[in-house]
């Protein structure tokens, strides 16, 4: 039998000199010195030592843990390797919202940690549906999973094109919660997530060291996934769909080229100037997807440029907007979870950065990173394909949804950042 090692959490009293320990032994089990101008941070990187000491089941325990403070302890203890062993403490309604966490974010990173041998695109369809059923009530979820040519015979150009220099073809999910079971309610949202399960550049190829993390592409379709079913959870009862465009990227003699032209559903023509650029042609057709459903709230997550790392950093995602008011309600969503966001840049004009002499636009600027401005630019090219200008659009680039290795707060692998923040804002929004 495993042995639970107590966690206490504990502020210094007046005089009290811990130095520069994160925790000391106490009793059965470790004592967390709190640093209350830094609280959740000090207490995620002392469960991220408190893990490396191989304990595999602690209790929280003392009246001091709040319910974010124990989210920052499960953030910085588990790990690739482990998804579980926190038992947590407080009231019923605390325990249960942090059940209902750790029931979202355990799926989510365990399905962004898989192998790309072990995740393909329709098997991602198919495990994300499977994972909101087994959330929802019974009869309140209805889906369908478009594969390869059926793609095409409804229109998604640019998911099939994406998709098809693979022997293991793409796939659009389109998913739909409806918890009153009527078939005439209206969409109230639209979840659109980029489920790229394997990303090698296409013809524009990786180098290995950017391609060894590239099973985490599909990191957008596992964020709105979870975050609609912690929004289940949490009594969600408006309509919503969820579509997730998967497919991989490879190289092949079927494969899409550099020069190459797709003409989207909506008209609009792109030429191909990078094929390392995928995430947004595939979130062009979901985009035009959700459209579709009416929805007044449409959200998409993707891990979508470099340029929002280099722009955010590891720690926060980035968060793009035409509609101001609701990006600073979403914002206030994000602080209020804890998820640190920052909004970026994006205008009307920033549809137009990524000009084509022979189509409407390119899908990027042929330089390194996209150039200049590249996330706004990308930001720009999926505001295309949405509806009314922008009203009730939001799209969230993930740049702190995977570690390629660990550090002192985060173990390497999948973080589910941004989970809370899309689940908050859809439930406050609908």
């Amino acid at each position: 039998m495993t042995d639970v090692v107590q966690i206490t959490l504990q502020e210094a009293a007046a005089g009290e000199k811990w130095g520069k320990a994160l925790f000391t032994p106490a009793g059965n089990g470790f004592q967390i010195h709190l640093n209350a101008n830094d609280a959740l941070r000090t207490v995620q990187k002392a469960a991220r030592s408190l893990d490396s000491l191989g304990l595999t089941q602690v209790q929280l325990s003392g009246a001091n843990w709040t319910l974010p403070l124990q989210w920052a302890f499960y953030q910085g203890y588990c790990s690739a390797k482990k998804q579980a062993g926190v038992g947590f403490c407080g009231d019923a309604a605390t325990v249960t919202q942090l059940k209902q966490l750790e029931r979202c974010y355990s799926w989510a990173k365990d399905i962004v940690n898989q192998t790309p041998d072990q995740l393909y695109p329709q098997a991602l369809a198919q495990q994300a549906a499977a994972f909101i059923s087994s959330v929802a009530a019974p009869g309140t979820v209805s889906q369908k999973i478009l594969l390869d040519d059926a793609l095409l015979a409804d229109g998604w150009y640019g998911l099939h094109a994406v998709g098809r220099g693979s022997d293991r073809k793409p796939a659009m999910l389109v998913l739909d919660y409806n918890p009153q079971g009527d078939e005439a309610a209206p969409v109230a949202a639209a979840l659109v997530g980029k489920g790229i399960t394997f990303d090698s550049g296409g013809y524009s190829i990786k180098a290995t060291e950017s391609m060894l993390s590239m099973k985490c592409d599909m990191g957008g379709a596992a964020t709105v996934t979870a975050a609609l079913a912690l929004a289940i959870l949490q009594g969600l009862n408006k309509r919503v769909q969820l579509i997730l465009c998967c497919a991989e990227n490879l190289i092949s003699g079927n494969a899409y080229k550099l020069g190459d032209i797709i003409r989207y559903k909506n008209g609009t023509t792109v030429e191909i100037v990078n094929t390392d650029a995928e995430g947004r042609l595939v979130l062009a057709d979901g985009l035009m997807c959700a459209a579709e459903s009416g929805a007044g709230l449409i959200i998409d997550a993707a891990t979508l440029t470099g340029a929002a790392m280099v722009a955010v950093g590891g720690e926060y995602n980035a968060l793009f907007a035409l509609d101001k008011a609701l990006a600073q309600k979403a914002l206030a969503y994000a602080g209020q979870q804890q998820e640190l966001t920052w909004q970026l840049p994006l205008e009307p004009w920033h549809q137009h950065q990524c000009p084509s002499p022979f189509a409407d636009t390119a899908n990027s600027k042929p330089v390194k990173g996209g150039g200049a401005g590249g996330a706004s630019n990308a930001a720009g090219f999926l505001s295309r394909f949405v509806p009314n200008e922008g009203k009730g659009w939001l799209h969230f680039d993930l740049a702190a949804a995977y570690n390629s290795s660990g550090n002192a707060y985060w173990a390497a692998g999948a973080t589910g950042l941004g989970i809370r923040t899309i689940s908050a804002t859809l439930l406050g929004e609908i």
